[in-house]
């Protein structure tokens, strides 16, 4: 199963590290990456595959959450069919 994750927040150094550092300790795989930024805005779109994860994606979104809390930053990760379908609306 893939899913979406989605980061916003002011542009920082280690961003993009502390998150994959995350995925790789619940054994999730990126699938593609992209970034900008926007007038000092980071946001980044991540395509990745759950379907190994040592966690559910509820637990994936709580450590996401709490990673994004300390660096300031929001992340959120949603089931790509469930993102694909909020867009189609």
């Amino acid at each position: 199963m893939n899913a979406i994750v989605t980061v916003v927040g002011q542009d920082k150094v280690g961003i993009i590290a502390a998150i994959c550092i995350l995925m790789s300790e619940y054994n999730v795989n990126i699938l593609d990456i992209s970034q900008t930024i926007l007038q000092g805005a980071f946001t980044m779109v991540m395509a990745v595959d759950v379907s190994k994860s040592t966690a559910s994606i509820g637990e994936l979104g709580t450590a996401l959450a709490e990673l994004g809390g300390k660096m300031d930053l929001s992340i959120r990760i949603q089931r790509e069919e469930i993102f694909d379908a909020m867009h189609r609306i």
